[in-house]
């Protein structure tokens, strides 16, 4: 048997953010944000929506469209760097929220922690701990960006995404799969002292080139395909060049990459799984493609997964 995702779910606010919004309030214009990042908007979480609000509709979501009741979930793993409060976790919060009592934990993996989520997940499933797993992917970065700081405010934005995993049929499910850091390079991606977001846009890019190329050959090297196997790739939405080297690093055609990065932004832990909903919905994605999903982030983290899609 393989592991598999069953269920998906996505949810973003419903304010709109542009980038003309934000030229009124800081020294920037539409067309330098679009040349540079391929971001034209963003959504905002209203003051009172936090990231468990928006964690707990991406889940009523996935949890309807795997055809399962709540109490089924074994384990939730929440993805995120930007939970309600320090504890309890917004693992702890679903598991209120939807009546059920079951192991629960947060993943601080910052954009690369769906993917870690979903590694995670695999693991408990084949061992036979659970029968199903929740991993859900959620930010709220409206209340960690310096919103006076125009190299940061203009990327991030809030979402969420679930995926309930268990195992599926033979040679489907995840592939192969790839997690790692590097400690070193923490200093460039961070919260800093006033609880914002820090970074430093020139070594993180240099970085994610590197590593969203690599990682996106390598996990499909360890499924033992090769690049022409992919059938469509859902990088990180963080900046359309990073996405478009790692797309060039697998010969793909633009049409074989997701992109949403242009009105959701940056939405760390929430991009991939957003993405990759977002493909389904549109019938992007059939039965039995091979669905490379890749990201980076703050820590410095990474990680890929190689999918055969299907149940």
């Amino acid at each position: 048997m393989g592991v598999g995702i069953i269920g998906l779910g996505k949810y973003v606010p419903e304010k709109v953010l542009t980038n003309h919004d934000l030229e009124s309030v800081l020294d920037t214009t539409d067309e330098w944000i679009r040349s540079r990042t391929g971001i034209e908007a963003r959504h905002i979480a209203a003051d009172d929506e936090n990231t468990s609000h928006m964690a707990i509709k991406a889940t009523q979501i996935a949890i309807d469209n795997a055809g399962i009741k709540p109490e089924q979930i074994g384990l939730i793993l929440v993805a995120t760097v930007s939970p309600d409060q320090g504890f309890p976790s917004v693992a702890c919060q679903l598991t209120e929220h939807f009546g059920i009592q079951c192991a629960a934990m947060d993943i601080a993996a910052a954009c690369s922690g769906f993917i870690y989520g979903l590694v995670t997940a695999q693991q408990f499933l084949e061992n036979n701990s659970y029968e199903y797993v929740l991993v859900v992917g959620v930010e709220k970065l409206s209340k960690v960006t310096d919103w006076n700081d125009r190299n940061t405010a203009i990327l991030f934005g809030d979402g969420a995404c679930a995926a309930v995993m268990t195992k599926v049929s033979e040679g489907r499910g995840i592939l192969a799969s790839e997690l790692g850091a590097d400690g070193s390079g923490g200093k460039h991606l961070y919260l800093n002292e006033e609880n914002h977001i820090a970074m430093n846009g020139r070594e993180v890019f240099k970085f994610a080139v590197r590593q969203m190329g690599e990682s996106a050959v390598q996990v499909l090297e360890k499924a033992g395909l090769q690049k022409e196997d992919c059938d469509f790739l859902i990088p990180h939405q963080a900046n359309i060049r990073i996405m478009e080297a790692a797309r060039e690093r697998l010969n793909l055609p633009e049409e074989k990459m997701s992109k949403t990065v242009h009105k959701y932004g940056n939405t760390s832990a929430a991009s991939i799984g957003l993405s990759l909903a977002e493909e389904l919905e549109q019938g992007k994605i059939k039965d039995d493609d091979i669905v490379v999903l890749v990201g980076f982030g703050g820590g410095l983290t990474w990680g890929a997964v190689t999918i055969r899609w299907g149940k």
